[in-house]
């Protein structure tokens, strides 16, 4: 009888152990955490790991893995698990942790987002400092909760700036009829139309051959992805239009981040903020060498202030178009808290 006991709950620990090995690898991790256990953290970016944004999460690796034993971060880049909208869902799921994408994706989420693609609206780095990590920063992250999302903090991906192989764009009649390739979003997509450049959204995956065959003549990145991309093998011209600040924000999934201590969330918060302000730094160490870099080989055209200008009152009428879809009220605190933020400088 004693063996045939022991048998028993030997099979039935099998099948318990073979049932909890269906869950996720997060699920089966978050387990060995609550057992003192290393958990295994993963962090999807899109981006290649010689960008900046790759240095950011390089950075919080290191604090959070120097703080604490109780973590051990994997990082992935180049979109090698997925891309940012699919990295985002999947840490809805609960089947990956941490994700640093741009807010542009998370528009299919929270719609409220697209107010940083509202162009010409921020006016420099410092205005984009202070207005995300200020209050209104601080609303935008609330809203992710909802989303099964935990925003710990806003990083940077920078100011969008125009290439072509055309002509160079000094003014706003430069970009008359040149065909931009921009993302599949409606707001960049109407601002483009507006300054009367013939936009046309493409996966970015596709964009260096689209410009080496005259699919499209030009494109919009930060001076960084430029760079990076190799864009100025097919690309002539660069113009620092600085039409659109983009933040990353580093998001955690809320399943995953509600198993842990206070302590442990405290330490990982710490460690995305102090992540965050290096990665700011790089990002515009970077951005700027990475301008001296292309003007070896492209030619670059400055957009004056009083140009500059006149680009922001052509969009206007694309922000009163998106004010609705975006919210009407959102967007007018984003404006006003950016008027305030300029007034104060």
């Amino acid at each position: 009888m004693k063996k045939k006991f022991f048998s028993l709950v030997m099979v039935s620990a099998l099948f318990l152990a073979a049932c909890g090995g269906e869950t996720t690898s997060s699920g089966s991790e978050k387990a060995a955490a609550s057992n003192g256990e290393k958990q295994t953290l993963r962090v999807s970016i899109g981006v290649n790991n010689e960008h900046p944004e790759y240095e950011g999460i390089e950075k919080f690796k290191e604090l959070v893995e120097a703080k604490t034993d109780d973590f051990d971060v994997e990082l992935y880049h180049s979109g090698q698990i997925g891309d940012d909208r699919s990295a985002i869902e999947m840490l809805q799921l609960g089947s990956l942790d941490i994700t640093v994408p741009s807010t542009s994706p998370l528009v299919n989420f929270i719609p409220e987002y697209g107010v940083f693609d509202l162009p010409f609206t921020i006016a420099n780095e410092e205005v984009a400092d202070e207005l995300l990590d200020g209050e209104f920063g601080d609303k935008m992250i609330t809203m992710l909760e909802d989303q099964s999302l935990v925003g710990l903090a806003w990083w940077e991906n920078g100011f969008r700036n125009l290439t072509n192989d055309v002509r160079p764009v000094a003014t706003v009649e430069d970009l008359n009829g040149l065909k931009i390739r921009t993302m599949e979003n409606a707001i960049h997509l109407d601002a483009w139309k507006a300054l009367g450049a013939n936009p046309t959204p493409m996966a970015f995956t596709e964009l260096f051959t689209a410009m080496q065959q005259g699919t499209v003549d030009g494109q919009e990145n930060p001076y960084p992805t430029i760079d990076l991309s190799q864009f100025s093998e097919v690309q002539e011209h660069i113009s620092n239009t600085n039409h659109v600040y983009t933040p990353f924000i580093f998001l955690f999934s809320k399943q995953i981040w509600d198993e842990f201590t206070p302590e442990q969330q405290d330490i990982l918060r710490e460690s995305a903020v102090e992540a965050g302000k290096y990665n700011r730094e790089r990002n515009r160490t970077v951005a700027k060498e990475s301008l001296e870099k292309l003007k070896e080989s492209m030619t670059f055209t400055e957009v004056t202030p009083e140009e500059h200008e006149r680009f922001q009152t052509t969009v206007k009428p694309v922000i009163k178009q998106h004010a609705d879809s975006i919210g009407a009220d959102i967007v007018d605190e984003y404006l006003t808290a950016i008027d305030e933020i300029v007034a104060n400088q």
